[in-house]
């Protein structure tokens, strides 16, 4: 039931009529409480959407008590039209649910083409149709209605001792680290702060979709909003409770590069033997952004030359000639150079492995990528999204 997996949530998915094709396009997530805590990351990039504006305002409170998400338009780069239609989203669900419910603890979230206005005429409207429909069983179709070029709803959830943490996730293209990658509701039943909430949110992104690089490219509109009801009356200890996210981030990413536009191979790169944490993260994102390694493990070939270029990029701490790689398990190179027989590495399944190993320290990272194909770039080229 993804983000009404947990107690004290409602949600909703419906067409408003933003996407031509008449398909789902408006998600509503109503936090019932009794507690109303929240905590948020969002896109690094310099160019920002309206709603990011606005959302990451309402975060600086720390309560949420709705989110409003709409497929079909991302309502960047629009100027102040864009942020007043992103104010007047917020104050409509605030006015729908009525009670004690206010536009400043409204979060928004959009996602689609940038540079165009929003359908007001139409989502206005679809905001008092998706509060009607309000459910405790409405979380999936809150994910579909947040897909764009997905070919699934992606959706995960963790149950302990008397808690549960669930979330959905929508993303596909334009997946590259930004603290968020892509929009994400996550929620929570535990009686948690949002302090609390805060430190274990930034935790788990930084390790899970802070490392999924797809492309190489950043969203301008980029959310991770974890939200806490504390319908369940429980207080788990901040390490349970912190497991508990970083599981669900780390499956609502891993179904986001599964999921990757045109993406017919998953890699997964671990970077071991490094002097620092940052040096194996910056090998491993140079490592995934290569398109010409990309190209080829897409033609299931193991070129680890093309692996040592991009090692050589970075400013990480290496020595060339002891440089190592191993794809699927089988070391291909050895010292910066020929290692075993390259025809022993089988490249048939889905999720390719690449290991490289700077022999320059103990500290490690994994990046998860996929390769790049001809889908992608049609993907890309033939339609807007």
């Amino acid at each position: 039931m993804s983000v009404t997996a947990a107690q004290g949530f409602t949600a909703a998915g419906i067409a408003a009529g933003i996407k031509a094709n008449g398909n789902p396009d408006l998600a509503l997530v109503v936090n019932n409480g009794p507690r109303l805590a929240a905590a948020g990351v969002f896109t690094s990039n310099r160019v920002k959407a309206a709603p990011v504006h606005w959302s990451e305002q309402v975060l600086r409170g720390g309560t949420v008590s709705a989110v409003v998400l709409n497929s079909g338009g991302a309502n960047a780069c629009t100027g102040p039209k864009g942020f007043q239609d992103t104010h007047a989203t917020a104050e409509k669900v605030a006015h729908a649910l009525g009670g004690d419910f206010n536009a400043g603890e409204i979060a928004v979230a959009s996602t689609g083409l940038i540079g165009v206005l929003l359908p007001m005429d139409k989502l206005l409207p679809g905001v008092e149709t998706a509060a009607a429909a309000l459910s405790a069983d409405g979380g999936e179709d809150a994910a579909i209605a947040i897909k764009t070029t997905d070919t699934v709803h992606k959706t995960a959830t963790v149950s302990r001792a008397g808690w549960t943490v669930g979330g959905m996730a929508k993303g596909a293209g334009m997946l590259a680290p930004g603290l968020a990658t892509m929009l994400v509701v996550i929620t929570t039943d535990a009686d948690l702060d949002s302090a609390t909430l805060d430190k274990a949110l930034r935790a788990a992104t930084r390790t899970t979709f802070d490392r999924v690089d797809s492309d190489g490219c950043m969203s301008t509109n980029d959310t991770v909003l974890l939200l806490a009801s504390g319908a369940s009356g429980q207080v788990p200890a901040y390490e349970d409770f912190a497991e508990a996210v970083r599981t669900v981030c780390d499956d609502l990413a891993r179904q986001l590069i599964g999921d990757a536009e045109g993406a017919s191979k998953d890699i997964r790169i671990e970077v071991i033997g490094a002097a620092s944490e940052d040096d194996a993260v910056e090998v491993g994102r140079s490592i995934a952004r290569n398109n010409l390694l990309k190209c080829a493990i897409h033609g299931e070939d193991p070129n680890w030359g093309r692996v040592l270029s991009a090692i050589g990029t970075t400013k990480a701490g290496f020595d060339p000639d002891r440089l190592n790689v191993a794809i699927n398990g089988v070391w291909v190179c050895r010292n910066g150079s020929v290692g075993e027989d390259r025809d022993l590495v089988s490249m048939k399944d889905r999720e390719v492995r690449i290991t490289a190993d700077l022999a320059n320290g103990a500290e490690s990272a994994v990046i998860w990528a996929n390769d790049l194909t001809a889908e992608y770039v049609h993907e890309n080229s033939a339609y807007s999204s």
